[in-house]
């Protein structure tokens, strides 16, 4: 492994001072199980890493009414995973962090991590895209906020600017009468990536009928996509059995996947078939309470 320079701030002031100081070249490091594995095993050495273990106030995961859920870039996927909060209002997000590797993994890794790393299998991002996620960037020009939408640009491209630093993932109160699943599917049950994952998110109206409809694919493109064909065919209608297999089929046309070896584009877009269809039932059955 070629040298690299190593700084560990204290706070996420002096952490973004030294990325505008040192510039280019450099990457951030929260829990290090994707960054310390290119590192060793694939070459891609940086010329510098700024660690950001040290800084305590990037390890939080907090809910306030009005606020909603926030988690820190530094929080492992076991702080999110095993937080009541977390668990009683946005079961969604424990059921695909709880996917990310093994235990060990995920004490180590962070929800920050899996989502700054931009695979488009990553298992975080469909449902924070879904539950309309706000993502808080400091760089030492202060803080802005972006919605996790626009923030993958492509395998492992992120609209994070030179010097900033992601800090905070904002989730939105959970509103009555909402539900989400996400399904992912693998070749091994655990520890493997994904060859195609769903997220589906929907709340009823007071008639029972679909008044928000969020429906995100993951790895069957270079970044999460909306399945926004079949979003628009739920809202309006009252959820029938018909209707789900009916948005299911929407949704493979707005997949976009690729064949390698872990599977073919035809594979994957019936397996889009399947994982919507199965993510929507259950979203549905949950909004229904």
């Amino acid at each position: 492994m070629r040298a690299f320079a190593y700084h560990a701030p204290a706070s996420l002031a002096e952490a973004v001072a030294i990325l505008r100081r040192e510039g280019p070249g450099g990457r951030v490091l929260a829990g290090g199980t994707d960054l310390l594995v290119q590192m060793k095993e694939r070459g891609t050495v940086p010329r510098y890493v700024v660690s950001l273990r040290a800084v305590a106030d990037l390890s939080h995961v907090t809910f306030q009414t009005g606020r909603g859920l926030v988690i820190g870039s530094r929080a492992s996927l076991t702080d999110v995973i095993t937080n009541r909060d977390v668990r009683e209002r946005y079961p969604i997000i424990v059921e695909s962090a709880g996917l990310v590797g093994s235990h060990q993994i995920q004490n180590l890794g962070t929800v920050g991590g899996n989502i700054c790393n931009a695979s488009p299998s990553a298992d975080t991002a469909p449902p924070l895209i879904a539950l309309g996620a706000i993502l808080r960037l400091h760089s030492d020009q202060g803080p802005r906020e972006l919605p996790i939408a626009e923030f993958f640009t492509g395998p492992g491209r992120t609209a994070l600017e030179e010097g900033e630093v992601l800090a905070e993932i904002i989730v939105p109160d959970p509103q009555p009468h909402s539900g989400g699943s996400y399904e992912r599917y693998t070749p091994r049950q655990e520890m493997d990536i994904a060859v195609a994952s769903a997220a589906s998110f929907v709340i009823l109206a007071p008639d029972g009928t679909v008044s928000h409809a969020k429906i995100i694919l993951g790895a069957v493109g270079p970044t999460p996509l909306h399945a926004r064909a079949a979003e628009a065919m739920l809202v309006g209608k009252i959820p029938s059995g018909g209707l789900i297999e009916a948005a299911a089929s929407a949704a493979v046309s707005d997949a976009r996947p690729i064949s390698d070896q872990r599977g073919s584009e035809s594979y994957r877009r019936h397996l889009i078939n399947v994982l919507t269809r199965r993510t929507l039932t259950r979203a549905i059955e949950s909004a229904r309470g």
